[in-house]
């Protein structure tokens, strides 16, 4: 198997480079790099446990309930809301009490409309169902929004950090609505009462078992097109971070739970030390081991 053909293998179930990266054991940075054509001549040993995981899912495929890419939102008209799982692409209602004849074709009003306590973003036009976070994920959000804060602060710096929920119109018009876990704003000619309208300087998401397509995949390319300047991705279960800082590279910087990971939007003056917040973690949640 060529690595072009696993590339499309990829591409045709909407497989994430990270979720590559955990099936086969290669860091996801290798992954990227392998799979988009920036490392020339991969390791032998690399390419095999790529392609036994491209086979694996080859095989698998026939016996799951994946849908391909050319399965788009408009193939699926009675149901409201879009889900992503590790195994499985698929739809759901999200909530009994809503009724859509599509998902698709929304706006930023039809967004405004719903009840308070539905929790969806809006991208493209499409609602996607948001699941309730867990405490760790609380947790991990609270202490980071606190440091960046807390260097503000310190610095008597202009920017302003802040936590979800709230929302941000990305791409200032009618067809996106997000609500990001943690956003650092410089620029305050786009916040308003209600949202913040523009993309943030800083965007940080924590990963969870329902939303690592939707953080990894959709939610980069979103932040990148409307011009986040900084993107981290948080994964607690693998302990984690990936940073994209856009000015510089396409490609992310990983790091651990144990690193002091600099803040790149800020010339790399203030540091959010993980091991800190792995510690509290530890303290708080002695069943989440890290």
């Amino acid at each position: 198997m060529t690595i072009n053909e696993m590339l499309e293998i990829k591409n045709e179930y909407g497989y994430s480079y990270e979720y590559i990266a955990e099936l086969s054991g290669v860091p996801a940075s290798t992954v990227q790099k392998v799979l988009g054509g920036a490392t020339k001549s991969p390791r032998r040993t690399t390419l095999a446990a790529l392609r036994k995981i491209f086979e694996k899912i080859l095989s698998e495929s026939k016996n799951k309930n994946v849908f391909p890419k050319k399965n788009s939102p408009e193939d699926f008209t009675e149901l409201s809301f879009v889900s992503e799982s590790p195994d499985t692409y698929y739809t759901t209602d999200g909530t009994g009490a809503l009724s859509y004849n599509s998902f698709t074709g929304k706006t930023v009003s039809d967004y405004l409309s719903l009840p308070k306590d539905v929790r969806v973003e809006l991208i493209d036009g499409v609602f996607y169902d948001m699941a309730s976070p867990t405490t760790v994920h609380q947790r991990i959000c609270f202490d980071i929004g606190f440091l960046l804060q807390s260097y503000i602060y310190a610095n008597n710096g202009s920017c302003q950090t802040f936590t979800a929920p709230l929302d941000v119109q990305l791409d200032c018009d009618e067809k996106t609505m997000v609500q990001p876990d943690i956003i650092v704003l410089c620029d305050e000619s786009k916040l308003t009462k209600e949202r913040i309208v523009g993309a943030p300087d800083l965007i940080i998401e924590v990963l969870s078992p329902t939303n690592w397509y939707h953080d990894t995949t959709r939610k980069l390319l979103k932040y990148k097109k409307a011009g986040v300047k900084e993107y981290w991705i948080v994964m607690p279960d693998n302990f984690k971070v990936l940073v994209y800082y856009f000015e510089k590279s396409d490609l992310p910087t990983e790091y651990t739970f144990t690193d002091e990971i600099p803040v790149s939007i800020w010339n790399s003056k203030c540091k959010i030390d993980f091991k800190k917040i792995q510690e509290k973690i530890k303290k708080c949640f002695p069943v989440f081991t890290l």
